[in-house]
C-alpha cells in the first residue's frame, strides 16, 4: 500500500472511531436524564424513550466496537478482511430495537386496558425532551456525515437510531402536552394520550428497524446491490475486445465491495493482450464501485468471423506455440496446409518432431476441413549472439544497392550495416517502397531481394531488410 493510501486509511479509522466514541458519551448523558425525568413524572412515553435511548447506548457501544474490529486488515484466517463485522453489529442493533418495541407495546396496552397510571407532566420533562432532540440532531448529523464519507453501514445504523430518537421524542412531547391539556380542561380521554404516544414511538421504531433489517440481511447474505450487477455487465461489454460476460458476482462487507467476473476474450489474443484487457475490465468495474477488490477470470472464445488461418493459429496458441507463414491451398475441394513453426533450438529433432505431431493431430481434429498438413520446423534462438565487431564493406554495399534496380517496387536501399557473428557475415538495411503497396507484395519483394543478395555474395549468412513507406523518408 502506498504512503498516501496508508494515510487515507488511518484518517478514515480515526474519524470513524472519534464519531462513534462521541456518540457513546452523548447516549450516556441523554439516557440518564430521561430515566430520572421519566421516573419522577411517571410518563410511559418518557420511560419508553429512556429505554429506547438505553438500547441506543448499547448500540453505540456495539458500533464503536465494530468500527474498531472492522478496520483491521485482512489476515490468514480472514482473507476478505473484518469489514463484515459492521453488518453484524447493525443486525444486533436491529434486534435491540425490536426488543424495545415489544416492551413499549406491552406496557402501552396494559395502561390502555388494564392499569391506570397517573402522569404528572412537568417543565423538566419538556426541558429534557427538547435537550434530547437537540443532542440527537447533532450526533445524527455527525454520524451520517462520516457514514456517507466512508460508506460505513454501522455508523449509518447508529445515525438512523438517533434520527428515530428525534421523531419519537417529538411524539412523546405531543403526548405530554395532550395529557397536560386534558388535566387543565378536565378532558378524561386525553389521559390515554401518553400510552398512545408510546405506541406511535413503537410504530416509528418498527418501521425503521424493518428497513435496517433488510439492509443488514442483504449484506450478511451477500445480496448484490440493486442495479449494480446489470450496470457492471453493460459497461464491461462496451470494452473493445470483450466478447461476452459469462458471470458476475458482487458481495459487500462493511464499506468494501468484492467483484468476481468471468469474461470472454478472443482466443487468438496473446497472453499479454489478455492481461491488458483484464486490467481494463478491472478499471471499468472500479469506476462503478470505487476501491472494490476485483478478480477477472478470462476465457478463450472463438469468434464468428474466424477464418481457417485464425482457427489454425488458435490451436497452436492453445499449445503455447506460434506458427507463421501459413499457406493453405484448395486442391479439388481438399485443403492442404503448409506452416512454419519455431521451437527452442536446444530441442533434439525427436523432441521437436513429437511437438509437431501433436500439433498437427490437434489441428486436424479441431479444423476437420484440413486434409493434409506439412510443418517446416525452425529453430528459435534461445541465446544472445555476440557480434565481434561491425565491418565496412563498401564494395559489397555498392553491389547490393545495384540489386535494387532489378525490382521496380524498390525505390531505395539505405542504412546498410555489416557485422561478423561467430565468423559469419550478417547484413541489414532499410528498403523504401510505395506507401500503397500491399503487404503481401512487400513480403514477396523482400524475399526475392534477400535471395538475390545471397546470390551476389554466398558468404552472407543472414539478411534482414526493413521495409518502410516512401513518405517516412520525406520527414
Amino acid at each position: 500500500m502506498s504512503q498516501t493510501a496508508t494515510l487515507k486509511a488511518e484518517s478514515m479509522h480515526t474519524e470513524k472511531r472519534a464519531v462513534a466514541q462521541n456518540s457513546v458519551w452523548a447516549a450516556v448523558g441523554i439516557t440518564g436524564l430521561k430515566i430520572v425525568v421519566g421516573l419522577s413524572t411517571g410518563s410511559l412515553g418518557i420511560l419508553s424513550e429512556a429505554l429506547h435511548s438505553g438500547l441506543d447506548l448499547v448500540a453505540a457501544v456495539i458500533t464503536l466496537f465494530s468500527v474498531r474490529v472492522s478496520d483491521k486488515p485482512a489476515d490468514a484466517e480472514h482473507q476478505y478482511g473484518h469489514a463484515k463485522f459492521e453488518n453484524f453489529s447493525a443486525f444486533l442493533e436491529t434486534a435491540l430495537l425490536l426488543i424495545t418495541c415489544a416492551w413499549i407495546i406491552w406496557e402501552a396496552f396494559k395502561r390502555l386496558f388494564f392499569k391506570a397510571v397517573e402522569i404528572e407532566p412537568s417543565v423538566w420533562a419538556f426541558v429534557v425532551m427538547f435537550i434530547s432532540i437537540a443532542i440527537d440532531a447533532w450526533r445524527s448529523r455527525k454520524l451520517q456525515r462520516i457514514a456517507d464519507k466512508y460508506d460505513s453501514q454501522a455508523l449509518h445504523a447508529d445515525a438512523l437510531h438517533f434520527r428515530t430518537d428525534i421523531w419519537s421524542s417529538t411524539v412523546v412531547i405531543i403526548g405530554l402536552v395532550l395529557v397536560w391539556i386534558g388535566e387543565d380542561l378536565n378532558i378524561g380521554w386525553l389521559r390515554v394520550a401518553d400510552p398512545i404516544a408510546a405506541l406511535a414511538v413503537a410504530g416509528v421504531v418498527i418501521t425503521v428497524s424493518w428497513r435496517l433489517a433488510r439492509q443488514t440481511l442483504d449484506a450478511l447474505l451477500d445480496a448484490s446491490p440493486s442495479g449494480i450487477r446489470s450496470q457492471v455487465i453493460s459497461e464491461v461489454l462496451r470494452q473493445p475486445g470483450v466478447i461476452e460476460v459469462d458471470r458476475v458476482r458482487i458481495r459487500r462487507a462493511g464499506n468494501h465491495y468484492f467483484a468476481d467476473l468471468t469474461v470472454g476474450f478472443g482466443r487468438n489474443l496473446t497472453f499479454q493482450r489478455s492481461e491488458q484487457l483484464a486490467s481494463e475490465v478491472v478499471a471499468t468495474v472500479k469506476r462503478i464501485l470505487p476501491n472494490a477488490d476485483v478478480v477477472v477470470h478470462s476465457t478463450a472464445i472463438p469468434q464468428g468471423e474466424e477464418n481457417f488461418f485464425d482457427r489454425i493459429r488458435a490451436v497452436a496458441s492453445s499449445n503455447n506455440l506460434t506458427v507463421h507463414d501459413i499457406s493453405i491451398q484448395d486442391v479439388d475441394g481438399r485443403l492442404h496446409v503448409e506452416q512454419h513453426l519455431e521451437l527452442n533450438e536446444r530441442l533434439s529433432l525427436k523432441e521437436a518432431h513429437d511437438f509437431v505431431t501433436v500439433l498437427e493431430s490437434e489441428i486436424r481434429e479441431k479444423v476437420p476441413e484440413v486434409s493434409t498438413i506439412l510443418t517446416h520446423i525452425e529453430s528459435e534462438l534461445a541465446t544472445i549472439e555476440t557480434a565481434h565487431h561491425l565491418v565496412q564493406e563498401p564494395t559489397l554495399e555498392g553491389r547490393l544497392k545495384g540489386v535494387a534496380r532489378e525490382f521496380c517496387e524498390v525505390i531505395d536501399l539505405h542504412d546498410f550495416e555489416f557485422k561478423r557473428v561467430a565468423g559469419k557475415l550478417y547484413v541489414s538495411c532499410h528498403c523504401t517502397m510505395s506507401d500503397t503497396l500491399p503487404l503481401s507484395q512487400v513480403h514477396d519483394v523482400m524475399t526475392s531481394v534477400e535471395t538475390r543478395f545471397k546470390q551476389i555474395d554466398p558468404e552472407l549468412f543472414r539478411v534482414l531488410i526493413h521495409p518502410e513507406p516512401q513518405t517516412d523518408n520525406l520527414r
